[in-house]
């Protein structure tokens, strides 16, 4: 048996709102948890992605008991190349995050080349990156000049090559090897003979399981909220609202005070709250939850399809527009379904909250910079080719480029909804 042992527990029933985690550890020479490698093993998970880590870190940052969860250690999180450029991870601290990027399937030399800028940037951000061990393979070159920890699967390597493998990992002098899915005690003794300095696998720690509720503010005081915020309202005025809505006020503290936030001390109160997160990262979180707020008995993909739209819409707009267009395009397509998920409307919808100019315009008269756009990725929903065309061709815009951005939009959306 070795040092550090945790068990399996399954919760013998979860609620359709509940929150489950798994975590698995990461342990040292001398057996003490370095960190934790995160799991989504909630029922709204959908079985292929099972490790979505924007819905992962969403979850784990604004409604599990993270304090419990993370135990002030390095949290691991799968993250998929498409949700790299995905918002959710502008609202974490990446300090004590370690991003695990998956290899290019076929090692594609093109791919590969292309998705070194996004790495390079979440690198830049401070996140530390962590590849499986094809980034020794000299296609990954560039990738592997980003890397802080290169994990060994020992499960997929041959017994006969293990012993390479970790010592080209070891030329690499700015990073770290964990040797993963250790099974044995052989494995073990192998692998720290050879130098690993970091485990992972059932010999030292099988996935533990924890559940946590998800508590959803009513739709009408997150509308509030994101009213304020868009007129830049005080903190006091935002204060305000926070104090009357007891679900929303509980996310807000839990998600800053979150072990992925990375603050120092502990925040009590709903202004420092507001000052720290600032406007418009407050915003985007709000725009989040009211996509997720379900209220009165509006369909679950309601939420994801104008989760889609609004980031397909960002996407394309970073092509053309300034960046504070490039914003509010985000809320012409987050808000474009407004009145399905408040049961009104469009213009009754609108009167209930406050919007810059160019929003309203595309939303209710379909005029303006933004309209275009909006049409585009309703094209693209609906599959009318006709509309497609003509839209993509005035924005000077090629399939390439909107297909592209509709995947990204598409895999965002999945690891988001729940």
């Amino acid at each position: 048996m070795s040092a550090s042992t945790e068990i399996a527990t399954e919760p013998a029933e979860l609620s359709h709102d509940g929150t489950v985690i798994a975590r698995q550890a990461i342990v040292d020479r001398n057996g003490g948890v370095f960190g934790y490698e995160l799991f989504n093993r909630s029922q709204s998970a959908a079985p292929h992605n099972a490790a979505s880590d924007a819905q992962l870190l969403f979850n784990v940052l604004s409604y599990a008991d993270n304090g419990a969860l993370i135990d002030n250690k390095t949290m691991f999180v799968n993250c998929t190349h498409d949700s790299l450029a995905g918002g959710h991870l502008e609202l974490v601290q990446p300090d004590r995050i370690v991003l695990e990027i998956p290899p290019i399937p076929g090692n594609n030399v093109e791919e590969i080349a292309n998705r070194l800028q996004a790495l390079a940037d979440a690198s830049k951000r401070g996140f530390r990156l962590a590849f499986k061990h094809n980034v020794l393979m000299g296609v990954y070159a560039h990738w592997l000049e980003l890397a802080s920890f290169i994990k060994i699967d020992l499960l997929v390597l041959k017994p006969e090559l293990v012993e390479r493998v970790i010592q080209l990992a070891q030329q690499s002098s700015h990073t770290q090897s964990i040797a993963e899915r250790v099974e044995t005690a052989q494995q073990h003794e192998q692998v720290e003979r050879l130098g690993v300095q970091l485990f992972q696998g059932f010999w030292f720690a099988k996935p533990v399981l924890i559940t946590g509720q998800t508590i959803r503010p009513a739709q009408a005081v997150i509308i509030q909220l994101i009213n304020l915020v868009r007129k830049q309202a005080t903190t006091a005025e935002i204060e305000e609202v926070l104090k009357r809505d007891a679900s929303l006020s509980f996310n807000l503290l839990r998600f800053i005070n979150s072990s992925g936030f990375g603050l120092s001390c502990e925040v009590t109160s709903f202004r420092h709250a507001v000052m720290i997160l600032g406007l418009k990262k407050l915003f985007r979180w709000a725009a989040l939850l009211l996509t997720t707020s379900r209220a009165g008995g509006v369909p679950a993909a309601v939420g994801a399809t104008a989760i889609v739209r609004g980031r397909l819409m960002e996407l394309l707009a970073a092509e053309m527009l300034p960046p504070e267009e490039c914003d509010n395009a985000f809320v012409v397509g987050v808000f474009s379904l407004l009145d399905t998920m408040l049961g009104m409307p469009m213009d009754k919808a609108l009167d209930a909250i406050s919007l810059p100019e160019p929003v309203v315009s595309a939303l209710l008269l379909r005029r303006g910079v933004l309209a275009p756009f909006l049409e585009l990725t309703e094209a693209c929903e609906s599959g009318d080719d006709a509309a497609f065309e003509r839209v993509a061709g005035e924005l000077h815009l090629s399939n390439r480029q909107v297909n592209l951005a509709h995947l990204q939009a598409l895999a965002w959306a999945e690891s988001l909804h729940g």
